[in-house]
């Protein structure tokens, strides 16, 4: 699905990494081996932001699947998760805990595509499962 014209360029970065690690989480593949593929078949190369997020994930993706456990309530597992919604959390946990992307702008880009590509009821989810994990970061 093509991204909406009027997203920032960031948004669209974030957009194309989310394609390739929903791809790797739904293939079971190294996400880092998605992207190198991914890239191969390109007509362009992927912007700096994508292949930071998508690597970083990939390196760290068991710490980050740990802190989106850590962040859901009631029994909720990372498994019954949307595959869309559990990806747009892995890039924006990576983000939170990995990058110098400000908090509020890794929780905002997250909210801003699940409300455009996932369920009505993925933002205030997210939204809660993030704010969580700022606290807990906050907490350290």
């Amino acid at each position: 699905m093509d991204v909406d014209p009027h997203f920032s360029t960031q948004t669209k970065a974030r957009k194309a990494a989310l394609d390739i690690l929903f791809q790797a989480d739904l293939l079971g593949l190294d996400p880092r081996d998605v992207l190198r593929e991914q890239q191969a078949l390109a007509e362009h190369p992927f912007r700096p932001l994508t292949t930071a997020i998508v690597e970083g994930v990939g390196e760290h993706g068991e710490a980050i699947d740990r802190r989106i456990r850590a962040c859901t309530r009631n029994g909720w597992t990372i498994e019954r998760m949307p595959c869309v919604d559990r990806t747009l959390a892995r890039i924006a946990i990576y983000e939170i805990d990995h990058s110098d992307v400000p908090n509020a702008v890794a929780i905002a880009e997250a909210l801003e595509l699940a409300s455009w590509l996932s369920t009505n009821s993925s933002e205030s989810f997210l939204n809660g499962l993030l704010g969580q994990a700022v606290r807990q970061a906050n907490a350290d």
